[in-house]
């Protein structure tokens, strides 16, 4: 890394997300993307960056298995912006998957599929880049406990930018009502994470916000962000 974040990782503590994502777009535009799954916490972050940096890059992973309410929020976000979203995917169809590796991997090895659909497209995705911008916050999981606003993605060897990691999820949805954002509206019907249609449902009264991910399975990351 050429590039020290100790100089500032401390202090950007203490930095609001506007500041976070300006500090990302000053040091390394063009080379910093958000990268977003288009849950609440992701179109926070692009209303935000769109009134710091009027051209940027966003992309999103696209599985094939996405519900059919996040591709059309994709396409609405496209148009109110003035965005193109990348669409990172697997070299896998979901057909040449299930011929591959047997029919409905998701229910039987969910890591695989994750890393099929998910990890090996961002990995790909991220090469050539200084910093990855996510919408990851410290109260959504213990895997996300730690994050820090700036850090250093070990992992995918470049900065990791989490502007909204001290965020609640009341604070994102004031947000989003404040600003008038648009949102998947699955969100609306009890799903405050949204993942592919195989391994999500809507979440029950008293359940952890995470829990409709992988439900029957010791699993709450796709491998993104720590380990699932």
């Amino acid at each position: 890394m050429d590039f020290d974040i100790r100089v500032d990782q401390a202090a950007a503590e203490s930095w609001s997300a506007e500041e976070v994502i300006r500090w990302g777009f000053r040091q390394f535009h063009p080379a910093v993307a958000i990268a977003s799954s288009f849950g609440a916490e992701d179109v926070v972050l692009i209303d935000i960056a769109a009134h710091q940096q009027p051209n940027f890059r966003i992309f999103t992973l696209d599985t094939g298995f996405l519900f059919p309410d996040t591709y059309a929020l994709i396409d609405r976000i496209e148009q109110q912006y003035g965005l193109q979203v990348e669409r990172a995917r697997s070299r896998y169809t979901p057909q040449m998957q299930a011929a591959a590796y047997g029919e409905a991997l998701w229910s039987r090895q969910p890591d695989q599929c994750c890393n099929l659909r998910k990890v090996e497209p961002l990995t790909k995705q991220l090469a050539g880049l200084s910093v990855w911008i996510t919408g990851i916050r410290r109260d959504q999981a213990p895997t996300r406990a730690h994050a820090l606003k700036l850090e250093w993605d070990q992992k995918f060897a470049l900065i990791k930018l989490n502007p909204l990691a001290d965020w609640t999820w009341e604070r994102v949805w004031d947000y989003i009502r404040a600003h008038n954002v648009p949102y998947n509206p699955l969100h609306d019907r009890n799903y405050p994470s949204i993942g592919c249609t195989h391994c999500t449902r809507p979440v029950q009264p008293g359940e952890d916000m995470r829990a409709g991910r992988w439900a029957g399975f010791q699993k709450t990351e796709c491998g993104l962000h720590g380990k699932g």
